[in-house]
């Protein structure tokens, strides 16, 4: 049995709802590869997750959320104690898309035993079903490490954030013939050393595609092609929180114009004495 939460309208707080529903599994995610394509969103909330989870089939609490939630320049000071809080959070808030949480920079790259100590912490701490690393052909190892010892790895490939230092920014990889081969290998040795699914972000149409037909787990695209077996996008980018998103963003809505309506509206009411109005008083009895 799952536990779902739902929206107390005496508390306006969510609370937990026993419910019999069944989440999805990695090995129900694994076998989508070439069917369904697969829905994947990022979450770092528990009432994000509620809104998201009857839409999605995973939800990833990306190490995105340094820059989204905490303003940093980049995912490189995210740590493990971020991730498994708001990890815990997202599982908390939903009840039937798959987890997976990202292993943050430096807390997996050393070797397989201390990548395995980071995934066991995430896993215990949160609930979630599956961990996500960057890395290719050189994390290969460290895939078969965890999974042989029963921590589900997604790997990710292609424009990995987390080694921006060393690409030298955020530009789309696979041009040249070289890279081309090198990310393409890095697929096929993260798929052979049992990822049961990837992420392929920032690469060229083409390669985007090899790698999808050239490997047997699910291939989830971000900036890659729709003939990916699935898609993610950061949640805040797709709902158009943010002026200034990756090419590969579409603004699926203007929430950020939104809210600044709502907001403006509500510090005239304010200012106007309009509010709060009769209907959001306590008077006293008769």
């Amino acid at each position: 049995m799952s536990t779902t939460f739902t929206l107390d309208t005496g508390t306006s707080r969510a609370n937990p709802t026993p419910a019999p529903m069944r989440r999805l599994t990695v090995p129900a995610i694994a076998a989508r590869k070439g069917g369904e394509p697969i829905v994947m969103l990022t979450a770092y909330t528990a009432r994000t997750a509620q809104l998201l989870d009857p839409h999605c089939d995973m939800l990833l609490v990306g190490d995105s959320l340094g820059q989204v939630i905490y303003g940093l320049p980049s995912t490189l000071s995210v740590t493990l104690d971020m991730m498994c809080a708001h990890g815990a959070a997202v599982v908390r808030g939903s009840y039937h898309s798959v987890v997976v949480i990202d292993m943050p920079f430096g807390s997996y790259e050393a070797s397989p035993q201390q990548a395995f100590a980071s995934a066991a912490r995430i896993m215990a701490e949160t609930g979630a079903a599956a961990v996500k690393l960057e890395g290719g052909a050189a994390m290969a190892p460290t895939i078969a490490f965890l999974s042989q010892r029963g921590v589900p790895v997604m790997a990710h490939i292609g424009l990995t954030p987390q080694a921006v230092n060393v690409l030298g920014g955020y530009g789309a990889r696979g041009r040249s013939d070289a890279e081309h081969e090198k990310i393409l290998g890095d697929a096929r040795a993260v798929a052979d050393a049992g990822a049961f699914a990837m992420v392929v972000e920032g690469v060229v149409e083409p390669l985007a595609v090899a790698i999808t037909e050239g490997v047997s787990c699910p291939v989830i695209g971000i900036g890659a092609s729709a003939k990916c077996d699935g898609q993610v996008l950061v949640t805040e980018d797709m709902l158009g929180m943010f002026e200034r998103t990756p090419r590969f963003v579409k603004k699926f809505d203007d929430m950020a114009g939104r809210i600044s309506a709502a907001v403006a509206d509500y510090a005239s009411a304010v200012r106007g004495r309009s509010f709060p109005g009769p209907d959001q008083l306590y008077q006293p009895k008769p």
